[in-house]
């Protein structure tokens, strides 16, 4: 093992009789759970090589190799561990506890923004596709001063700072779709109600851009389990000083090959994809009362298919945070201290959670 950073690793292994050797692969995994990789390795001689890409920062990995034989067997080195250097910051905001880990080599097409209400408070980030019109991620803290009561009457509008070309036009109405005797809503990734401690002010309003709306069935899911489950969670404010909410749409999961639904909405040309699931994770921490520093956390997760439910009972859909992140290939809460993430997202109990 040699040149290990912060994100990538170089790694030869010697082969014994590399005339039987039809190819080598090197598999890689975090012991957080959060990341599992292979790579083919370049084999010359009797030395198989890879670089091992994309690892998270001050993270330790176990690694072995897999031989392919001539003779069809498949044998399996013994394992190693390495750990990976400190990284730059995971995220552009280290204190907000809020953020998924920075996605490395990410295309042109994907955008990270942050937007402030108007005392300069952060409000929400967004992880946005501009290909797909879709945020995958929606993270914001959450706090009994963020609610109120009321509702402005639907101001959509375009978000500033993206073309128009790159977002669905829902400002000028729904998506107007229909699935059978339903019908497709703006749903919400950051609720309005989220946000409403002043129902007209600029933090609730930038709940209405179009980036933060994918198209929900209205009747079973956005108006019954999804509403439910977006309650529950502004009740969890009445006990604890902030929740830390991210929300996402999925339109497949790692390594998946779910197809996806596209539909043309009304007031636009563009084909817009409808996510095949929808997620939230949430977390709450205790701070050391003198230094101020996390001595403690706690997650959980609820990750929905998007259909139609019958009833509005959430609690049967939660998974560990450390299984979301499998599914959607995303690093949660990553400002976390390593240690206390890694503990913290295998609980997949919500009354655990809760009651933290």
């Amino acid at each position: 093992m040699s040149n290990i950073t912060a994100s990538s690793a170089e790694v030869t292994c010697n082969l014994t009789n590399e005339a039987y050797v039809a190819g080598v692969q090197f598999v890689y995994f975090s012991d957080n759970g959060s990341d599992t990789k292979s790579v083919v390795a370049t084999v010359t001689g009797n030395r198989a090589t890879a670089t091992l890409s994309s690892l998270q920062g001050n993270t330790t990995y176990t690694l072995y190799g897999i031989v392919t034989a001539t003779n069809g067997t498949s044998p399996q080195s013994a394992e190693t561990t390495f750990t990976t250097l400190n990284p730059n910051p995971l995220t552009d905001h280290t204190a907000w506890f809020e953020l998924p880990a920075k996605i490395e080599g990410e295309g042109s097409n994907m955008l990270t923004r942050s937007f402030y209400d108007e005392k300069s408070a952060r409000n929400y980030t967004m992880y946005y596709d501009t290909s797909t019109y879709t945020a995958y991620w929606v993270a914001y803290p959450l706090t009994a001063g963020d609610l109120g009561s009321g509702r402005p009457n639907d101001p959509w509008q375009a978000t500033p700072g993206i073309s128009t070309s790159d977002q669905i036009n829902i400002w000028n109405g729904s998506y107007g779709v229909s699935v059978g005797s339903n019908y497709y809503s703006r749903g919400h990734q950051i609720s309005n109600a989220d946000r409403n401690r002043d129902p007209y002010g600029t933090a609730c309003t930038q709940t209405f851009y179009a980036t933060n709306s994918t198209p929900q069935l209205q009747n079973g899911f956005n108006g019954g389990i999804w509403n439910s489950l977006e309650g529950a969670v502004r009740s969890l404010t009445s006990s604890t000083d902030t929740v830390y909410v991210v929300t996402g749409a999925i339109l497949q999961t790692v390594a998946g090959n779910e197809s996806v639904t596209y539909i043309q909405p009304k007031n636009d040309s563009k084909q817009c994809p409808v996510p095949n699931y929808y997620y939230k994770v949430l977390l709450k921490v205790k701070r050391d009362a003198s230094t101020g520093e996390i001595t403690s956390a706690s997650t959980v997760g609820v990750w929905l298919p998007h259909k139609e439910y019958s009833g509005t009972s959430y609690q049967s859909y939660t998974k560990s945070v450390a299984e979301i992140e499998q599914l959607t290939g995303y690093n949660f809460f990553a400002n976390l201290p390593e240690e206390i993430q890694a503990s913290a997202e295998q609980n997949s109990s919500w009354s655990v959670f809760s009651s933290f």
